[in-house]
């Protein structure tokens, strides 16, 4: 039996290494890719491995969805 459990993650250009990093939000899970969906599709993979054995992650991360957003900070010029 499958289940899909929907995760908020961001994907930054990784300048140093290149390629991408993927990281996931509500976990310290983060993977890294040639390609913005090589990192999506390795973090996947991390994150099914992290998951696996751990059914009170799953429950707690399923009743307490994250909000995303976006805020803008000062800076002195």
């Amino acid at each position: 039996m499958h289940r899909t459990l929907h995760l908020a993650v961001t994907v930054t250009p990784d300048h140093e290494a290149g390629g991408y990093v993927a990281r996931a939000v509500d976990v310290e899970v983060a993977s890294q890719g040639e390609t913005e969906q090589e990192a999506l599709d390795a973090l996947i993979e991390a994150l099914e491995l992290y998951f696996e054995d751990d059914e009170d992650a799953v429950r707690q991360l399923a009743e307490t969805p994250t909000r995303v957003t976006e805020i803008d900070v000062r800076l002195p010029a």
